[in-house]
C-alpha cells in the first residue's frame, strides 16, 4: 500500500511539473516592444504617444530641470530652477544621411522651445529653435563658434501657443533644416570641427531640449538617405 501511495504521489508531482513547463512555455516574452515598422515615405515614429512615459526616450539628467511629462500625446518640457529641461534617446541612432523631423511649441517663456541635438557622424550638431531671447535659429557649433556667431544665424519670429514643423537633413556634405515649409539652414561644414554647447553635451548623440521655457513636442519621426 505505502509503495502504491508513493507511485501516485510521484506521478501526481510529474503531472504538476509537466503544467508549469507547458505554461512557462506560453508565456510572452518580456522586453522593450519593437520599433514600429516605416511608412510608406520611409518615417519611422521615435515616440507613441499612445503608449505609457516616454518610451525610447529618457529624462536628460542636467541637474535642476523641470517636469518631463507626457500629456495628451505630448511630450512637456517643463521649466526647472536650472537653466535646461529635456530628453535623450536611449538607443542608437542614425549618424549619416537621414533625416529626423519633430513638431515644437513654446508654451511658455522666451527662449528656445527646440534645441535639437543630432548625430553628424562622430561628432553632434545642435539646430536652435527660438534662442537668444527667442528669435535666434542657427546651428550650435561649427569651429566653436554657436548659433548666434556663425553663417547659420537666422533671426526669425515665433509666437507661444503655436505648433511649428522642424526638420533637420544630414548627409556627406551639409546639414539643412526646414521650418514649417522654409529652409533655414543650409550649411557645408567641410573640414570645419563640429561640435555641441558645453550646457547640451548629456543630449548627445539624440536629444531634445529647451532654454528656461516649457515646451511640448510631438510627432518625433526619422527616416534613412540613399547612401
Amino acid at each position: 500500500m505505502k509503495s502504491l501511495r508513493g507511485a501516485k504521489r510521484w506521478a501526481g508531482l510529474l503531472v504538476l511539473v509537466a503544467l508549469g513547463l507547458a505554461a512557462g512555455c506560453r508565456e510572452t516574452p518580456t522586453g522593450p516592444s519593437p520599433a514600429p515598422a516605416a511608412d510608406a515615405e520611409g518615417w519611422e515614429s521615435l515616440f507613441d504617444p499612445g503608449a505609457p512615459g516616454l518610451g525610447r526616450w529618457e529624462v536628460t539628467r542636467f541637474g535642476g530641470q523641470g517636469d518631463v511629462r507626457v500629456e495628451d500625446g505630448r511630450i512637456i518640457l517643463g521649466m526647472g530652477p536650472a537653466d535646461l529641461t529635456g530628453i535623450t534617446w536611449t538607443e542608437d541612432p542614425l549618424r549619416m544621411n537621414y533625416e529626423v523631423a519633430l513638431e515644437a511649441m513654446r508654451v511658455d517663456g522666451s527662449d528656445f522651445f527646440c534645441g535639437l541635438t543630432v548625430p553628424v557622424r562622430y561628432s553632434c550638431v545642435t539646430l536652435i529653435v527660438g534662442g537668444w531671447g527667442g528669435s535666434l535659429v542657427g546651428l550650435s557649433s561649427f569651429n566653436d563658434m554657436d548659433a548666434s556667431e556663425n553663417e547659420t544665424t537666422r533671426i526669425l519670429s515665433f509666437a507661444n501657443g503655436r505648433w511649428y514643423r522642424i526638420r533637420m537633413r544630414v548627409t556627406e556634405t551639409k546639414i539643412e533644416a526646414w521650418i514649417d515649409d522654409e529652409q533655414v539652414i543650409d550649411a557645408e561644414p567641410g573640414e570645419r570641427k563640429i561640435s555641441v554647447r558645453s550646457e547640451v553635451e548629456l543630449s548627445q548623440p539624440l536629444g531634445i531640449a529647451a532654454w528656461r521655457t516649457k515646451a511640448a513636442i510631438r510627432n518625433i519621426r526619422v527616416r534613412s538617405l540613399p547612401q
